[in-house]
């Protein structure tokens, strides 16, 4: 089930970093917010309330519902700007979205499966990620939250490429659009496995 996110935002005209680092020290947040054929509008935002929103790993892909000053934008996430080392956000720019026009956003890839995977229980190999993300394109509406990764087929040194993910209805990965089906994870042999296999390889030679 998907989440909801509804932010609230007022529009500003003081400008510049002097007024940014003002509205840092009022518990704001300094956005932007463009696109949909529409004149970029800069905004502000509580602090703790994006901060919140932003330990949700689903708001970063996911249709996001912006109030400024009473009226409603549909947005997606598109910048953040961290301080180097304090908890704090610096700036954020959100693109406005349209119900007919596709987008491209990054989304996170769950992987699922491994402790059962053949190359793991039975090959004493190790799951491995090549990617946490892949970019999508698709209408707003279809936009899903997370990509699963089924591992639990596996055997050793198998790869799960682009190409073997279930999308949903509508959805596309941009790298396999443009040919490149790159793999994303799979199971493969420890540094220990292959030491093992070497060595027992060399004691049956041995032997003969």
């Amino acid at each position: 089930m998907k989440n909801d996110f509804v932010l609230e935002a007022s529009l500003r005209s003081d400008l510049g970093k002097g007024a940014s680092r003002r509205l840092r020290r009022e518990g704001k947040v300094p956005a932007v917010l463009y696109g949909g054929h529409k004149d970029a509008a800069s905004v502000t935002m509580d602090h703790n309330d994006l901060f919140h929103h932003l330990e949700n790993e689903a708001f970063y892909s996911h249709i996001l519902t912006i109030k400024v000053d009473g009226k409603t934008e549909q947005a997606v996430l598109k910048d953040l700007q961290r301080h180097p080392y304090k908890p704090v956000i610096m700036h954020v720019d959100f693109q406005r979205v349209s119900a007919s026009e596709k987008i491209r956003m990054h989304v996170p890839l769950h992987f699922v499966g491994g402790d059962v995977a053949p190359g793991v229980k039975v090959g004493g190999g190790i799951v491995t990620h090549n990617m946490n993300e892949v970019e999508v394109s698709c209408l707003p509406k279809d936009l899903p939250e997370f990509i699963e990764v089924n591992l639990s087929n596996c055997e050793l040194n198998h790869s799960i490429h682009m190409s073997e993910l279930t999308l949903g209805a509508g959805v596309e990965l941009v790298e396999l659009a443009h040919g490149h089906d790159l793999p994303v994870g799979g199971v493969h042999a420890t540094r220990a496995t292959v030491s093992e296999e070497g060595g027992a390889a060399a004691a049956e030679g041995e032997g003969a």
